[in-house]
């Protein structure tokens, strides 16, 4: 009895050292369950805020951020549109110009619209982030709105007009300064345009399995927010500056150019940013020549049959840098050279140059190859060049009066937006998840065949436009209508399907060019290769008006043979179904061309996933990272403080 009473009691003095076993223990266990929450709380991707602080996960980024974005995107399309769906009509009726130089003024200004974004990307991606390049950029996009509304406000900036129509013909100051805000918008567009939907993309984390799957549908609405700001341009804008007055119907979008921009500035401390990588400050042509130039001088060695002897980093390495590694293509293979090892340190040594990565090799193939598709898409965005030009040149002459109302050309182009509205929920919706259960596909269909379908709808649309010129053409000969001033007794809602097809092919198309650009762009290069997108454009819109100009030159009246302009003064008079024909033959030609090119094209495959597993430590020598004890998983990719380890 008393031994039991005295063990008992004696029990707890032998207690205190494996209680504080147990409780270090515990204490440990704890800490490391706190610090891999607090490193759960921060985005994977290496995203910062703007004051380069690691962004935290639930407070930042995702549609929280993109809401301040989309609103900006609506009221800056409503402006771009506003200005650029009746500006033919602005040049021909006010500045008094003819319909050859109008429409190749348009082409040309819209074509600057969509190829300075080219030396925007360029600045994001160098120099100054995404952030501060559209920061300033929209403020000198701000300005030349502010501009192109006192140019049509203010009686001595523009042409004045009697009642009964005669305007004055416009002086060379005035068309300079009206010309000079055209361009000042069109600089800012190149530090608006490549970057804002890029920034947009940013505040999703391709790393967390939930983000990466939200962000597959993000362009999806991110043009239907675009062509919503669209809509109102060519409904309401269109109608305001011809029944209204110009100078109202610049201010409009001017003013909520300005309040977008106010918007856009309070969602700041919700914005995630991706650091500017200043070891690619040489821009993607160094890269490139650096590759060519690896495999020029390696052109007499045979590559190894096993991939691993070529020069790479290990894939933590690149988590650990914020880096993505690529797998090895089969595309392109005597690239593959640039890759080789030198044969003994003493000839890298002696020739100062370091072999190219597999990465590095597989990035400039990613940039020949999306250069490749590039030029396929330069069709179909000389196509939708005609949208602002001969397609609203044409609705002029046509019988423009609905419910009692005169209704202006430019606005038909609201039932492109009106059939993309409608179509982007319908795919999004309703087409992937039905074609996904098929396929596998997360997009239901790859890029290029939802960029393939939209060049087959391109073909639809100038088909469509050749058969209603060609109905145009035979009423004018049955009705005898010639003057230039006389309307055709059609109605304009001939012209509908065209309008209709060509929003439906822009889900495909645009918003597919757009994502597949972005999508297939090397890490580092996001902005870069969204300019692929707004080029594609810009070249589209210069091509179309080196055709126009061509195409009027060759075809100029010619007395002796009895022959017209096809795109004169007097549409009445001219031979615009021959121009759709050429248009038609250039599109279907095109679209082959691109079926050949989708079929040979390889996409990007990354090393995504990385699994941390014990304790590895970093080793940095000579630019190559090593990291121990890593295994590559199928789960989403986690790295825990590897940013620390590196530094």
């Amino acid at each position: 009895m008393l031994y039991h009473l005295l063990l008992r009691r004696a029990r707890p003095i032998s207690t205190p050292c494996s209680a504080r076993r147990r409780n270090v223990s515990t204490n440990a266990m704890e800490a490391e369950e706190g610090a891999t929450k607090q490193q759960d709380a921060y985005t994977k991707d290496g995203s910062v805020d703007l004051r380069g602080r690691p962004a935290v996960a639930a407070r930042t980024g995702r549609w929280k951020a993109c809401a301040f974005l989309v609103g900006y995107e609506s009221f800056e399309r409503m402006a771009f549109y506003g200005v650029a769906s009746n500006l033919v009509v602005y040049l021909t009726t006010q500045l008094r110009e003819a319909t050859v130089p109008s429409v190749r003024n348009v082409n040309n200004w819209t074509g600057a619209v969509w190829m300075t974004p080219i030396a925007g990307a360029y600045i994001a991606d160098t120099f100054l982030g995404r952030f501060w390049t559209f920061t300033v950029s929209s403020l000198i996009y701000l300005a030349g709105m502010l501009l192109i509304t006192l140019a049509v406000s203010l009686k001595s900036l523009h042409p004045q007009c009697t009642p009964d129509g005669g305007c004055a013909p416009a002086t060379r100051q005035q068309v300079a300064f009206f010309y000079g805000a055209l361009y000042t918008m069109a600089i800012g567009a190149g530090g608006t345009k490549p970057n804002i939907s890029t920034f947009g993309a940013d505040q999703f984390d391709d790393f967390d399995a939930r983000e990466r799957e939200v962000k597959a549908s993000f362009f999806n609405w991110w043009m239907f927010s675009s062509f919503t700001g669209g809509l109102v341009a060519v409904l309401v804008l269109v109608f305001v500056q011809e029944n209204v007055g110009w100078g109202v119907g610049y201010t409009i979008p001017t003013a909520g150019l300005a309040l977008s921009l106010l918007l856009f500035y309070v969602g700041t401390p919700f914005y995630r940013h991706k650091p500017v990588r200043r070891d690619s400050a040489a821009g993607p042509a160094m890269l490139v020549g650096r590759v060519f130039r690896g495999a020029f001088a390696n052109r007499r060695r045979q590559l190894p049959c096993d991939a691993g002897e070529l020069q790479e980093h290990e894939t933590a390495w690149y988590a650990a840098a914020g880096k993505r590694r690529l797998h090895r293509t089969p595309a392109l293979r005597f690239l593959d050279r640039a890759a080789l090892r030198s044969l003994t340190e003493e000839d890298e040594e002696g020739t100062g140059r370091r072999p190219c990565t597999v990465t590095e090799v597989e990035e400039v193939k990613l940039m020949v190859g999306m250069m490749v598709v590039w030029l396929t898409t330069l069709v179909p965005c000389t196509v939708w060049a005609q949208v602002n030009t001969l397609f609203v040149k044409q609705g002029t002459t046509l019988d423009r009066s609905a419910g009692g109302m005169r209704i202006p050309a430019a606005s038909l182009g609201s039932f492109i937006t009106v059939s993309m509205l409608f179509s982007i929920p319908v795919y999004d919706r309703v087409l992937v998840p039905l074609v996904r259960r098929r396929t596998g596909d997360p997009r239901g269909i790859t890029l290029l065949q939802r960029l393939g379908i939209g060049c087959v709808l391109q073909v639809l649309v100038v088909a469509c436009a050749y058969l209603v010129e060609v109905r145009r053409m035979r009423v004018i000969r049955e009705r005898s209508v010639r003057g230039a001033g006389e309307t055709v007794p059609m109605s304009i809602f001939w012209m509908l399907p065209q309008y209709v097809l060509m929003g439906v092919g822009d889900v495909f198309n645009s918003v597919g060019i757009l994502e597949f650009f972005y999508d297939q762009s090397p890490d580092g290069m996001r902005s870069l290769g969204t300019t692929f997108f707004t080029s594609g454009l810009g070249v589209g819109n210069f091509l179309n008006s080196l055709l126009v100009t061509l195409v009027d030159r060759a075809t100029r009246g010619n007395p002796g043979r009895g022959g017209k302009s096809w795109i004169g003064d007097n549409l009445n008079d001219s031979h615009l179904d021959y121009y759709y024909v050429f248009l038609l033959l250039l599109s279907v030609l095109n679209t082959a061309l691109f079926a050949w090119v989708a079929m040979r094209y390889k996409y990007k495959r990354e090393f995504l996933d990385v699994e941390r597993v014990g304790t590895p430590e970093l080793e940095m020598a000579g630019g190559q990272g090593k990291l121990d004890n890593v295994k590559v998983t199928d789960a989403p990719l986690r790295v825990k403080d590897a940013q620390a380890a590196v530094l």
